[in-house]
């Protein structure tokens, strides 16, 4: 496992502080355009309402949903509904996820958790795997979280592991808590094998 970074007590504004710094410099270093996946849910939204537009050329950044419902994109939970609503006005170019798509190397991956110490949509039934083939898999939670009762498109540990940065934000205590007991390689939930596959460096901010 690389080292991770915990970042305790960070606000949407020192998060947001953090991600500009890191795209201008995946910018700086490339002179095409660049591509991030990031996670849906409410914690990304706020954060990105943060960040400076005039200090990142969105214009320059592809960006994939790391996960997303498998509905329309207008409806209210498509993930890539949202994230095209917050980010193509910028000018980012959004890509929806697909059964076949082939994700290309990300400059940075950004990850929430749940609970469960699911990682995109990558529940515990589901069995991620280091080695797993495709970059995309069609995939249904078990249970069903009430507030989101989608069967899911998820990258899987090797495509959001295509990545020269890994970042979570994570909420509360309980989620700390099954972070930190990942990080210690105390559980073998989906957060704690990609935390054990993961080769680059790894910021949490909790």
């Amino acid at each position: 496992m690389t080292d991770v970074t915990i970042i305790a007590d960070a606000d949407d504004a020192a998060v947001a502080a953090w991600l500009e710094q890191v795209l201008v410099r995946a910018l700086a270093a490339h002179k095409g355009p660049v591509a991030i996946t990031i996670p849906g849910g409410s914690t990304p939204f706020p954060i990105l309402a943060r960040m400076d537009a005039e200090r990142v050329d969105w214009s320059r950044i592809a960006v994939w949903p790391g996960d997303d419902r498998d509905v329309p994109e207008d409806h209210p939970a498509s993930n890539a509904g949202r994230i095209r609503a917050a980010l193509e006005p910028l000018g980012a170019k959004v890509i929806a996820l697909s059964g076949g798509a082939r994700p290309p190397h990300f400059a940075l991956t950004w990850l929430g958790m749940g609970a469960d110490g699911h990682v995109a949509s990558l529940f515990p039934n589901t069995d991620p795997r280091a080695d797993d083939d495709p970059a995309v898999r069609r995939l249904v939670p078990d249970p069903l979280p009430p507030e989101a009762p989608f069967a899911r498109l998820s990258l899987t540990i090797p495509a959001l592991l295509d990545s020269d940065a890994l970042v979570f934000v994570i909420r509360g205590a309980e989620k700390r808590a099954v972070f930190d007991a990942a990080v210690a390689g105390k559980h073998d939930l989906p957060v704690a094998r990609l935390l054990k596959a993961a080769h680059q460096p790894v910021t949490c901010f909790a």
